[in-house]
């Protein structure tokens, strides 16, 4: 099954933009996964082809058109998840994220303006996502973030399948630091640990720094993680 991604945006040109590059763009090149930008605007019915209205109740911007922006939504529409990317939405988490690479692709719903006609989500099964607490000009980069957070998961395109098992949110944990050559860098060394060839003593030591990064630097992951919470960040190594 090859995961399907279709992104309804008013700028197609945007995409695959980065997809089309490094790991996404290599797989997209071997048919791992299939991405397919449709512009909103073929839908419109007028000849000015027109997609967005002024509030109603008056207020600054434009909103985009339920009627518009549902027919490309029904366009579309084969079973696979419909998602959109808004601030309002549900923060995207690696669980999420890995639910969707498991399944068939995604739709995703690129907004501009003040964003959409609140009908449309009365009216179609869309799912909310944001990918933090800032506003963008439009939901491509959003899309661009939720698609490669996904088809880095899929089979073969990592490589060895072990390659993400140990990465930042995959066990409710930031990573661990990382060190490479050289040994000695601007008077700082690799920790000697990690020179031992101790293997066991290796994996202790990347999961305590795992948890203390993360008790230090997301106290509201540790607390998740642990059901403990951190009313203060935490110096590393204090209990």
């Amino acid at each position: 099954m090859t995961f399907a991604a279709t992104v309804l945006t008013l700028y197609p040109e945007m995409f695959p933009g980065p997809l089309g590059l490094s790991l996404a763009g290599r797989a997209l090149g071997e048919g791992r996964w299939s991405l397919d930008a449709v512009n909103i605007r073929d839908f419109a019915t007028d000849r000015h082809r027109s997609v967005d209205d002024t509030p109603a109740g008056g207020g600054a911007g434009m909103v985009l058109r339920a009627d518009v922006v549902a027919r490309a939504v029904d366009y579309v529409s084969d079973g696979r998840p419909i998602l959109t990317m808004t601030p309002r939405g549900k923060p995207l988490a690696q669980a999420r994220v890995r639910e969707l690479a498991a399944g068939p692709g995604a739709i995703v719903l690129c907004g501009r303006f003040e964003g959409f006609d609140e009908r449309l989500f009365e009216a179609r099964a869309i799912e909310e996502i944001s990918i933090g607490d800032y506003v963008l000009s439009g939901g491509e980069m959003g899309a661009l973030v939720l698609l490669d957070a996904c088809v880095r998961l899929l089979p073969g395109v990592m490589g060895a399948a072990s390659s993400g098992d140990e990465e930042s949110f995959e066990g409710g944990l930031l990573e661990y630091p990382h060190y490479t050559r050289p040994y000695e860098w601007e008077g700082r060394t690799i920790p000697e640990v990690l020179r031992s060839g101790d293997h066991a003593k290796i994996a202790a030591w990347r999961k305590q720094r795992a948890e203390d990064d993360t008790r230090l630097r997301r106290p509201d992951l540790w607390e998740r993680h642990t059901g403990v919470r951190v009313d203060r960040p935490l110096a590393r190594g204090e209990d």
